[in-house]
Parts: C-alpha cells; sequence; structure tokens
C-alpha cells in the first residue's frame, strides 16, 4: 500500500553475522584468559621453586662458613680428615655452631655431609663426632630435581680439585692452602648454577687435619688420642 513503512529490524543474515562476531571475541578472550592463568601458574610455580633451591643454598652456606679443623674418626677408629671432597663430588665436613638450645652436654661442633640420592639432595648429620660402629646419618632432604651436583675445592693458587684432600703434602705446602668451595649444581628448571663460597681463615680451620684441633671439643662419640 502507498504510503506505508517498512518495518525496522535486522534480517536473519545481519544477526548471523554479530553472532559470528560476538562468538569470535568470546572466544579469544577465552583464549587469552586461558593464556594468562597458564602464565601466573608457571611463574608461581617458579617462585617456589626458586624459593626452593634459595633456601638449601642458605643452609649450605651456614654449614660451609663455619667449616672447622676438627678431623673425626670412623665407626673403626680411623682418622678421617676435617674436610673430604670425594670422586663422586660429594661433600662432608665439620662445622661450628651446632645450636643446643637444651644444654645437653655435647659439643657445639657437627659432622656434616652433602648426597645426592635418586635426584634428591639430602643433608646428612651425624649426632657424634667420633663415631661408633653402629652410627648412621641422619638425611634431611633439602632439593628434589637434582639431576647433577659437584664440590670441588679452590686452593690460593687458583687451582681447582675434584678431590680434597690433595695428594701431597698440603698442610706444609702454601700454594695448596684452602681457599673456597665451588658448586656447581644442575637443577631443574634453571639449568648449572654455580656458586662459591670463601672459606674464613682457611689456615686456622679446615688445614690442619688434627682430631681435635682447632675448635676441637670431643663429642659424644669418643675421646681424643
Amino acid at each position: 500500500m502507498a504510503g506505508m513503512r517498512r518495518p525496522c529490524g535486522f534480517t536473519l543474515i545481519e544477526v548471523l553475522i554479530v553472532l559470528g562476531i560476538f562468538a569470535i571475541i568470546g572466544l579469544i578472550g577465552a583464549r587469552i584468559v586461558e593464556r594468562v592463568l597458564a602464565n601466573n601458574e608457571t611463574l608461581s610455580e617458579r617462585g617456589g621453586r626458586l624459593l626452593e633451591v634459595q633456601r638449601a643454598m642458605q643452609i649450605l652456606q651456614r654449614d660451609l662458613l663455619q667449616l672447622s679443623g676438627r678431623g673425626v674418626r670412623d665407626g673403626l677408629g680411623d682418622p678421617v680428615e676435617p674436610l673430604l671432597i670425594g670422586a663422586d663430588g660429594m661433600i662432608e665436613f665439620t662445622r661450628f655452631g651446632w645450636r643446643n638450645p637444651l644444654g645437653r652436654p655435647r659439643s657445639d661442633l657437627q659432622r656434616v655431609g652433602y648426597v645426592l640420592q635418586d635426584d634428591v639432595l639430602y643433608r646428612a648429620y651425624w649426632m657424634v663426632l667420633d663415631r661408633a660402629p653402629d652410627s648412621e646419618p641422619q638425611l634431611q632432604q633439602m632439593l628434589t630435581g637434582v639431576e647433577q651436583i659437584e664440590f670441588s675445592a679452590l686452593d690460593v693458587s687458583g687451582n681447582e680439585h675434584s678431590f680434597w684432600p690433595p695428594e701431597g703434602d698440603y698442610r706444609n705446602d702454601p700454594s695448596l692452602q684452602l681457599a673456597a668451595i665451588v658448586l656447581h649444581i644442575d637443577v631443574a628448571p634453571f639449568g648449572v648454577v654455580e656458586r662459591v663460597w670463601t672459606v674464613p681463615n682457611p689456615d686456622a680451620n679446615v688445614t690442619s687435619g688434627l682430631i681435635g684441633g682447632p675448635g676441637g671439643d670431643i663429642g659424644d662419640g669418643g675421646t681424643a688420642p
């Protein structure tokens, strides 16, 4: 009829086009949100992992910075050096500063070591210095996901030793005095990490090799020779 206005509105095709555009926008937005949440989760996991690694390094540093020259005796009564680094790259040593809040009748020195078992780094410690045949170390889990770990010793001449003590009369050789402990650790997801700790006062602390030497209080497990 002449003069009649056509009703206003969208055609079916226009509605379908708009719905399609909104669907695409919604899909893109969902992907963005999903990616942001995944990134946040990854960052959170990495942050927690970093805290775990830092905590292990702090405990290790605390031990190494308190090296003592007090050698010990093993379960057979044989003398053991104050500091040992073996063929497997592991380390064992005597340290000062074993806290005694209960005032028990024991030394403030402690024998500790770090060992790798099934990709887990453990801190081993003995309740006595001079061991009885049945003395076994206590194991404290330090760090998981460790693919490889190696300790080495750095002497004052700048030479790195995979074994300690080195061959020869190192106690009377000034060039072989211990200067630092070096750590190479391959830990997921950060890869290889290297740390170097300077040995405090090495001549007095770790090179004497004496049973009952500097700081050499006798522990519960034996008597001095």
